[in-house]
């Protein structure tokens, strides 16, 4: 399944890591909107906007397992 996949390509470059991190960022801190990305930065995210939107998706699943898990400690 996973044969034709080279994963010494995946995340391999500054652009692709920002870009994921960003969009994590952007869901798992939703309080942080005032903040606005550089020049640079957003070019990387442009750029690379499949890392941004993975991030995104991976951002979300943690900011779920977190209010879980919150909400098993809090009960």
């Amino acid at each position: 399944m996973l044969n034709g996949i080279n994963f010494k390509e995946f995340l391999n470059k500054p652009g692709e890591v920002h870009a994921l991190v960003e969009g994590f960022c952007d869901v798992f801190f939703p309080f942080a909107k005032g903040y606005q990305p550089s020049k640079e930065l957003k070019e990387a995210i442009e750029g690379e906007h499949h890392y941004y939107n993975v991030g995104r998706v991976l951002g979300f699943i943690a900011l779920v397992w977190f209010g879980i898990g919150i909400y098993k400690v809090a009960t």
